[in-house]
């Protein structure tokens, strides 16, 4: 089950997520440009759909992979973190058990000494010229 959710996170979650977090945060900040509203558009349509999967499974078990902690929900810290710095944050917390599961695991304290090297906003480094 672990490997199933390691899977679901690299080929479902990540691309979609993904590419409305640099949308949303890297294209504006690194790579100084719009964000292009359209691909945002297609992946939080995608990505309503994962999600909807998300919380059947949680709606289930505490975690991904049963009650327990595992490799299966941390693989998902990084790409949550940024995504749930946009305003497309909402698609998850409209989700009662999805949100529950992405804030206990945010709030774990490895968790918050890791997004202390994942600056944010104006806190990314800047693009080199």
């Amino acid at each position: 089950m672990v490997d199933m959710w390691v899977e679901v996170e690299a080929h479902q979650m990540q691309p979609l997520a993904g590419a409305i977090a640099v949308e949303c945060i890297v294209a504006p900040v690194l790579h100084g440009r719009e964000r292009n509203q359209a691909v945002i558009d297609e992946n939080v349509e995608k990505l309503k759909k994962v999600l909807e999967v998300y919380e059947a499974r949680l709606a289930q078990s505490r975690y991904l992979a049963g009650d327990v902690l595992t490799l299966a929900d941390l693989t998902h810290f990084t790409i949550m973190r940024y995504f749930m710095a946009t305003e497309y944050a909402t698609l998850v917390e409209a989700l009662p058990h999805a949100s529950a599961w992405w804030k206990g695991l945010a709030a774990r304290p490895a968790a918050k000494k890791v997004a202390e090297f994942m600056p944010l906003g104006a806190g990314a480094p800047k693009k080199q010229e």
